[in-house]
């Protein structure tokens, strides 16, 4: 698995202070994308242990929330692989720390349907993350002030209570009122 990014300081990803990583591949190539070049699979660098302990000691400090993962595509299945080593060790070193995961892919359709059913590695990943935005960015659905994503039809999703009661758990961004109606 090859990384685009770390960002050690992230405000616009998910609650609070966050460190994010962004994974290379995607296949979704999404109109409007803000980083397309991780859409290629060979972008960047190889993700290492060494990458994980720096994560972790840049997550060492009182003031980070959090992860995030984007990318790219973290729920490409090479790159669920590779980062469940990083989850793994985020919630051992810090349990009281969430994780965020962005994905294009559907979390009812295509995750718990479907890849949480035949592949252990991505109940492993699951498991550890708490919040999932999904959805695709759709460029005609972008509205430049949205709280943690590109495009209103993205969902925040409670992973946690999604898989205990084996049924899809969304949760409030705060800022729908503004386009419920559109």
């Amino acid at each position: 698995m090859k990384i685009a990014d770390i960002k050690e300081l992230d405000v616009q990803d998910g609650d609070g202070a966050r460190v994010s990583v962004y994974v290379s591949g995607c296949h979704f190539h999404c109109n409007g994308c803000h980083n397309p070049q991780a859409w290629n699979f060979d972008y960047g660098k190889e993700f290492t242990d060494e990458d994980i302990n720096y994560i972790i000691d840049l997550m060492d400090n009182d003031y980070i929330s959090g992860l995030s993962i984007l990318g790219g595509e973290p729920l490409e299945l090479v790159n669920q692989k590779g980062l469940v080593p990083l989850v793994n060790k985020v919630k051992d070193k810090f349990p009281d720390k969430n994780i965020w995961c962005y994905t294009g892919y559907d979390f009812e359709k295509d995750v718990l349907g479907n890849m949480f059913q035949k592949f252990n590695f991505t109940k492993d990943f699951l498991k550890k993350i708490d919040i999932v935005v999904d959805g695709q960015f759709v460029e005609e659905k972008k509205l430049t002030d949205l709280k943690f994503r590109g495009s209103y039809n993205q969902r925040k999703i409670d992973v946690q209570k999604s898989l205990e009661t084996n049924s899809l758990v969304t949760m409030k961004f705060g800022d729908e009122l503004r386009y419920h109606t559109i």
